[in-house]
């Protein structure tokens, strides 16, 4: 598998006293759900964006805020990293929708990836991207204000950065009068979840049970 290791990302993590020692053993996200608590009076007034509503899968609120929306991470999550996000592959897939100005802009099932071009000034080179309604790159997200990543589970805290995609969107489409590329308007926390300690030993011995059994 493709594994990066962002300088400008490890450079945080020291910064917060993480530990930066990869370990053999890598950690796959299996669940959990992502918050964003965006600016809504920024976004209104810069990039005439006024949210209408969230779809069903959407939990409003989050736990950013009365604000804030969470998005459930889905079982097509690939991401992996290993302690202290030293080293890490794969992407994390969510569903849910938020809409703006009645309804008729979408954004949704948000993909948070990562792209060692887009490393650079405050960016970390993960990105979130909307793959249904508007299907783009909406923001970079900023190095984290905080990081846990070991055997409980993945948690990133961070502001959201306009991309250059999206400010190109909203300039094209008449929605913004300038160029917001690397505008604050938002925060992000991720609260990713693992299998549980030994969930996969207990099913390797049950498997193992079970065909004795069958012998």
């Amino acid at each position: 598998m493709n594994v990066y290791t962002p300088g400008t990302l490890l450079t945080a993590v020291a910064a917060l006293g993480l530990a930066t020692t990869a370990q053999a053993e890598d950690f796959d996200v299996t669940g959990g759900q992502t918050n964003v608590l965006l600016d809504m009076a920024t976004l209104s007034s810069a990039a005439s964006l006024d949210m209408s509503s969230v779809s069903a899968e959407a939990i409003a609120p989050g736990d950013l805020g009365m604000n804030s929306v969470a998005f459930p991470i889905t079982s097509s999550t690939t991401f992996s990293y290993d302690s202290g996000l030293t080293a890490f592959s794969g992407a994390i897939d969510h569903s849910g929708s938020v809409f703006f100005n009645g309804d008729t802009v979408e954004v949704g099932d948000f993909r948070i990836g990562f792209d060692a071009t887009r490393v650079g000034g405050a960016r970390s080179g993960f990105f979130v991207e909307s793959t249904t309604g508007i299907a783009a790159i909406l923001f970079d997200v900023e190095n984290p204000t905080a990081l846990t990543a070991d055997d409980t589970g993945l948690s990133i805290t961070s502001n959201l950065l306009v991309s250059s995609e999206f400010a190109g969107f909203l300039l094209n489409n008449g929605l913004a009068s300038a160029d917001l590329t690397g505008a604050d308007v938002g925060d992000a926390l991720v609260a990713a979840g693992i299998p549980a300690p030994g969930a996969i030993a207990g099913f390797s011995l049950i498997g193992l049970v079970g065909l004795r059994r069958r012998r």
